[in-house]
C-alpha cells in the first residue's frame, strides 16, 4: 500500500439537489397547519413577501407574471397602476408641489404627531375592551393538576416533623407517571445525610401509600393492588391470596391450576377476578397530561350527482402571497446601490420560489388525492371493510410521478370524507388473494378475524390453526403465522386465555370435554411454551382435572394398585 501526498484530477457525476428543489420538497411534505406557520415565518423574514388582500389593488395578481420577463416595463406598469397616495413624494420646483403638500396635509390628519390630537376612547369602549380581556383570560386552558400537586395538597394535612415531611417530599418527587415508586428506598438515602434516613423514608412511604388515589406509592403491580384491597371488601382475604400467589396465573387464565392449589371453585375465582378488574393498576395515570394534537383536513372529498367522487382543497386560511411592488420598483430604480439591489433580488427570488412551491404542492396533493379516491371508491361508498389493496407505486404510475413524491404528498395529510377523517396513508394497504382470485386487503382480513373470534364458542375457543381454517371457509387463505401476528397486534389473547372455564365445567359432557381438551392442547402451545418444568406439568395436570375432575383420583388409585401389586410380586 503506497501512501503519499499529491494532487490529482477526477471527473465524476453527482446528483446535487438545488436549494429550490429542497424547498419544494419541504413545502410538499408539510401539512396545512404547518404550512400556515411556515408562511407566517417567511412573511416575517422576507420583507419583499406580502399578503395580497382581496380588497386591494390588482397589481399583485399580475406582478409575478410581469416580473418573469424582467426589465423596466414591469416596473413602469407597477408604478402606473399605483394610486396617488401610494406614490412617493417628489420635489418639483416648477409646480410648487401643491399636490404633494395636500397629501402631506391629509397624512397629518390621519396620523397625528402627538397623542393629544388622537381621539380618546369612550368609557363604553374601555369597558368593552376590558370585558374582552377578561373573557379571554377566563377561557384560557387551566394548568391541569399533577399527581405531585395532588399528593402535596394532602401532605399538608398530616402532622409530620420537618424531617418526615422532607422524606415524604422525596418519595413523592420520585414517583413515576403511573404512581409507582420505581426504585428501592435505599437509592433515596443521601450518603452525606444524617443517620436514620431509611427509617424516615419507610415511614414517609407508608404515609404516601395511604393517600388518594388508592394504590399510589406501590413498588410493583402486586403491591399496588394490595394497597387497594380494603379489609371491609367482600373476599378480601381470598383477593390478597390471589394477588400474592397467583397473579401470573390469573393473567394467563390458568384457573384450574388456581383451583387445584387454593381449593377455590371456578365460580369463586371468576368472582374474585371480576373484583380485581375493578382495581386501578395505574393510579397515577389519571393525572398524566394527555396531549391530543389538533388535526386539520388538507383535502375534502364530495360525491357528485353522477355518483363519482371529487376532491377539493380548502385553503381558506392560507393567505394569497405576492411580491411587494415597492421592492420591485426599488430593484429597477437607477439610484439603488448594487449591494441593495443584490439583497432585494435575492429576497424576491426566495419569495418567488416559495409562491411556486406552494402552487406546486397544491397541484401535486390534489392529483394524488384524486387518484387515491378513484381507487378507493368502495371504501367511501360501503365502509372500511371494503377497502382495496393499494400501493404507492400504483398511484405514482397513475399520476406520472416518482413514488417518493407520492410519499411526501400523503405524509401527515388528512382526508375529510362523509365517513370521517382519515389520514391519506390509511388508504395504502397490502393484501392477499382470495380463493376466487380477488385481492383482499389485510384490513378486511383483520375484520373477518375479529368477527370469527367474537362468534367462537367460549368454552372451546379457536386456536390459531382453527382460525386459519375458518378464514379458509370464507375464501381467505393466510398462513398461521399471519393469524398469530394479527391476533397479537389486535391485542387478542390466545385460545387458553379466551376460554371460559365455567362453561367448560358446566356445559359439556365428559367425553366432549376430553375431545375439547385434546384440540386445545395444540392451540395453547404458545401459552405453555412460556412455562418450564414443574409449572408446565402443573398447568397440564390442572387442565385435565378441570375437564374431568375424577381423572386424577382414578390415576392415583391405579398407581396405588400397581404399587401394591409390585409389593406382592416382590
Amino acid at each position: 500500500m503506497r501512501m503519499s501526498f499529491g494532487q490529482e484530477m477526477r471527473m465524476a457525476q453527482k446528483q446535487v439537489l438545488a436549494p429550490r428543489m429542497i424547498q419544494s420538497m419541504e413545502i410538499l411534505q408539510l401539512p396545512v397547519m404547518a404550512l400556515e406557520e411556515r408562511i407566517e415565518q417567511e412573511i416575517q423574514n422576507n420583507e419583499t413577501l406580502e399578503v395580497d388582500e382581496p380588497d386591494g389593488d390588482d397589481a399583485g395578481a399580475t406582478a409575478p407574471a410581469a416580473d418573469a420577463g424582467g426589465g423596466e416595463p414591469a416596473a413602469d406598469a407597477a408604478a402606473s397602476t399605483r394610486t396617488v397616495d401610494e406614490r412617493p413624494l417628489i420635489v418639483d420646483q416648477e409646480h410648487a408641489n401643491q399636490a404633494d403638500f395636500e397629501r402631506s396635509y391629509d397624512w397629518s390628519a390621519e396620523y397625528p404627531d402627538s397623542d393629544d390630537d388622537r381621539s380618546r376612547p369612550s368609557a363604553a369602549q374601555i369597558d368593552e375592551a376590558g370585558d374582552r380581556y377578561l373573557n379571554a383570560m377566563a377561557n384560557m386552558a387551566e394548568r391541569p393538576e399533577t399527581l405531585s400537586d395532588h399528593l402535596h395538597e394532602q401532605l399538608s394535612n398530616y402532622d409530620l416533623t420537618p424531617a418526615e415531611r422532607q422524606a415524604a417530599d422525596k418519595v413523592i418527587y420520585n414517583l413515576d407517571a403511573n404512581g409507582y415508586l420505581p426504585m428501592p428506598l435505599d437509592e433515596l438515602v443521601d450518603p452525606d445525610g444524617p443517620p436514620g434516613q431509611l427509617a424516615l423514608l419507610e415511614k414517609a412511604l407508608g404515609v404516601v401509600q395511604g393517600m388518594d388515589p388508592p394504590g399510589v406509592g406501590g413498588r410493583d403491580l402486586r403491591e399496588c393492588l394490595l394497597l387497594q384491597i380494603r379489609a371491609d371488601m367482600p373476599g378480601a382475604r381470598q383477593l390478597r391470596r390471589l394477588v400474592c400467589d397467583h397473579l401470573e396465573d390469573l393473567a394467563a387464565n390458568r384457573l384450574p391450576l388456581i383451583e387445584r392449589k387454593t381449593g377455590f371453585t371456578i365460580e369463586q375465582i371468576e368472582r374474585l377476578r371480576e373484583q380485581l378488574h375493578g382495581l386501578n393498576p395505574k393510579p397515577g395515570a389519571a393525572f398524566a397530561a394527555t396531549f391530543v394534537p389538533a388535526v386539520k383536513p388538507d383535502v375534502y372529498v364530495d360525491q357528485q350527482p353522477d355518483g363519482t367522487w371529487k376532491v377539493r382543497l380548502e385553503e381558506v386560511d392560507l393567505p394569497n402571497l405576492r411580491i411587494s411592488p415597492v421592492y420591485r420598483e426599488m430593484l429597477h430604480a437607477a439610484d439603488t446601490s448594487p449591494a441593495t439591489r443584490e439583497y432585494i433580488k435575492r429576497k424576491i427570488n426566495a419569495a418567488q420560489w416559495l409562491i411556486e412551491s406552494i402552487e406546486q404542492r397544491r397541484n401535486t396533493l390534489q392529483r394524488t388525492a384524486q387518484a387515491i379516491v378513484d381507487h378507493q371508491t368502495r371504501f367511501l361508498s360501503e365502509g372500511p371493510e371494503a377497502i382495496e389493496p393499494l400501493k404507492m407505486q400504483q398511484i405514482a404510475d397513475r399520476i406520472g410521478m416518482h413514488v417518493t413524491t407520492v410519499s411526501r404528498a400523503v405524509d401527515d395529510k388528512w382526508l375529510q370524507t362523509p365517513r370521517g377523517l382519515y389520514p391519506l396513508r390509511r388508504f395504502f394497504v397490502g393484501g392477499t388473494k382470495s380463493a376466487d382470485g380477488e385481492e383482499v386487503a389485510w384490513d378486511a382480513v383483520r375484520m373477518k378475524l375479529q368477527e370469527i373470534i367474537d362468534a367462537e364458542p367460549k368454552e372451546r375457543p379457536f386456536s390459531d390453526d382453527d382460525l386459519v381454517d375458518e378464514l379458509g371457509k370464507q375464501g381467505i387463505t393466510v398462513a398461521r403465522r399471519t393469524v398469530t401476528k394479527y391476533r397479537k397486534a389486535m391485542d387478542i389473547p390466545s385460545s387458553r386465555q379466551r376460554r371460559d372455564w365455567k362453561l367448560v365445567r358446566d356445559g359439556q359432557p365428559p367425553v366432549a370435554a376430553l375431545l375439547a381438551e385434546g384440540e386445545a392442547a395444540g392451540a395453547d402451545a404458545d401459552a405453555d411454551a412460556a412455562l418450564t418444568g414443574d409449572d408446565a406439568a402443573d398447568v397440564r395436570a390442572a387442565d385435565r382435572h378441570a375437564v374431568h375432575p375424577h381423572a386424577a383420583d382414578r390415576q392415583a388409585t391405579d398407581d396405588h394398585d400397581a404399587e401394591a401389586a409390585g409389593d406382592r410380586a416382590g
